[in-house]
């Protein structure tokens, strides 16, 4: 089964700013959810339904943050460690609004 793959505005944003290096690096840690969408870690709470996978990228950690819908994988948003929940929630309420 192929999975669709759908990034949010968020995710778009983060990556089209990024060195052609990270973006390649980045390229890679979206291919290993692709290829093993169970990678990151499920989030309980306001986040349930959320996985998040964790890649580092020159000493520093970022996450991505992804669901399932249908058969389909939606990367929602990417970046560092600091702020990144709050940020996805603050996304999720301007959506949904």
């Amino acid at each position: 089964m192929i999975m669709e793959r759908f990034y949010k505005p968020p995710f778009r944003k983060f990556v089209k700013k990024q060195t052609r290096p990270f973006q390649l690096v980045i390229e890679d840690a979206v291919e290993k959810v692709i290829i093993n969408p169970e990678v990151g870690e499920s989030k309980k709470g306001d986040l349930k339904g959320f996985r998040v996978h964790k890649f580092s990228f020159k000493k520093h950690q970022f996450l991505i943050a992804y669901r399932f819908q249908e058969s389909d994988i939606l990367f929602f948003m990417i970046g560092p460690h600091e702020n990144f929940y709050r940020e996805l929630k603050r996304y999720l309420r301007e959506v949904e609004s």
